[in-house]
């Protein structure tokens, strides 16, 4: 029988009719095709999945696949409160505002090491554009540069749009704060480097806010965070931070393409790459040296500056976000919910909360000490219409139940943004782990715990 086969299977391709080179160039078109189409489907299934990522990062919530699961190590990143009450917010939807205040299409993720981009643009004129630039500092013009200035300009543009309409609402407040302190203007790119512009924007690595601020490097450059307030989401005071930042970092490299390199991986790693360099003190001779993602962070910071300066070039133009054009502040001296102002004044709760992204559960704890609220200034007369007493009375029962106020208050508003939790009959980590919406591997890395065991009356560290 398998001798009949193998002696049949010649004859039957002997009656197949001739694959003609028509045929074949429309079978290799075809498959050409099907293999573009199943490469664009796998990046959209890939950006939904990023999507579903970050609405679920927003909205603070883990699934119980995540509660069960030990090698989830991704902690909750919204700045928004652990049990979402009718009381402490307006909805789910309200949150995803707040996290994705201007959306875009997630951008396409590349390997900058492996992939480079071709361009109509020749080589030649994307270095007298570079010239033209005019930067305080000198941008050079190579493979790994001209890789992220296409990257920013022409694979990315479709989020780009929405980059542009922000800045013109923060670019005012960077100038500002670099001004303050006589630095480079050009270093307000650093920011859409690191957040996109997104005020509300936390890495998973834990970095905060528009200039991407760790828990520990913020606190040093003296931004508060407790369980009420976290500056690192206050547009101004983190911009002031950063220029300060950046301005010890130059002091003490000398060279500011290894200060912006520092600002992603810290002096430490660049002083590191310049010892392993024999001592030289140039970006392009640490480059090497450098950690992995930090070598692409300047290349990165060119291309931003470059897709900004010739957007109109790429038919890219600013997108209407809707950040007021002009803000008012106002002063806060007892607690205030955001809800309590927008019924009483009528500012509506997502202006409130873009504008002031830095207060926890929508609450301004100004019993605690004068704080500050910014409202659009087209609201000023209503707010200063406002009776103070009626403001402050308006449903303070429901918007601020001791209850709440005390929750917040046992997050430990002393400690710099630590909650310590002491440990109880009956609790285990992945109990733990979903009340403080994280996960137990992070528990686990955050208290130097071996094992799952837990003892009564152990101090468990959770940080916000």
């Amino acid at each position: 029988m398998k001798r009949f086969a193998l002696i049949l299977a010649p004859l039957l391709l002997l009656l197949l009719p001739p694959v003609t080179a028509e045929a074949q160039l429309l079978r290799n078109a075809e498959m050409k095709r099907l293999d573009a189409e199943n490469a664009r489907l796998r990046r959209q299934k890939d950006s939904l999945d990023r999507i579903i990522d970050s609405l679920r990062a927003a909205n603070g919530l883990l699934s119980m696949k995540d509660a069960l699961e030990e090698g989830n190590d991704e902690p909750s990143t919204a700045p928004r409160p652990m049990d979402f009450t009718p009381e402490q917010t307006d909805s789910l939807l309200a949150l995803w505002y707040r996290a994705h205040f201007s959306p875009s299409a997630t951008p396409e993720s590349y390997d900058m090491d492996a992939v480079r981009f071709t361009s109509e643009v020749s080589n030649e004129e994307m270095m007298r554009r570079l010239s033209a630039l005019n930067p305080y500092f000198s941008l050079p013009f190579n493979d790994i540069v001209k890789n992220y200035m296409i990257l920013y300009s022409e694979k990315r543009a479709a989020y780009m749009p929405d980059v542009l309409g922000l800045a013109k609402y923060y670019f005012p407040i960077f100038e500002e704060a670099l001004r303050r302190y006589s630095l480079p203007l050009e270093l307000k790119y650093l920011a859409v480097v690191e957040s996109k512009l997104k005020n509300t924007a936390t890495s998973r690595a834990g970095a905060c806010g528009i200039w991407q601020f760790m828990y520990r490097t913020a606190r040093s450059c003296g931004l508060e965070i407790n369980s009420y307030i976290d500056e690192r989401f206050d547009v101004e005071k983190a911009s002031d931070a950063a220029a300060r930042y950046l301005r010890d970092l130059y002091a003490m490299l000398g060279d500011w393409p290894l200060a912006v390199s520092a600002y992603n991986c810290g002096a430490g790693n660049v002083n590191k790459a310049i010892r392993k360099a024999g001592g030289k003190r140039d970006f392009w001779s640490v480059y090497e040296y450098l950690p992995r993602e930090t070598r692409g962070y300047m290349p990165a910071f060119v291309g931003v500056m470059y897709a900004f300066e010739y957007s109109r070039e790429y038919g890219i133009f600013p997108a209407k976000v809707g950040a007021p054009a002009q803000t008012d502040t106002f002063e806060v001296r007892r607690n205030l919910h955001f809800k309590q102002i927008s019924e009483v004044v009528g500012v509506p709760l997502d202006d409130l909360r873009f504008l002031n992204p830095k207060y926890y559960n929508d609450i301004i704890p100004g019993s605690a000490g004068v704080c500050t609220v910014t409202v659009p200034y087209s609201w000023s007369p209503a707010w200063l219409a406002a009776d103070p007493d009626s403001l402050y009375r308006h449903k303070a029962s429901e918007y601020l139940p001791d209850r709440i106020l005390k929750d917040i208050a046992s997050g430990a508003a002393s400690s710099g943004g630590r909650v310590e939790y002491k440990v109880k009959s009956g609790d285990t980590l992945s109990g733990i782990a979903s009340r403080y919406h994280t996960s137990v591997k992070q528990l686990k890395q955050w208290n130097h715990l071996r094992s799952d065991a837990l003892r009564i009356g152990q101090i468990i560290y959770i940080y916000r």
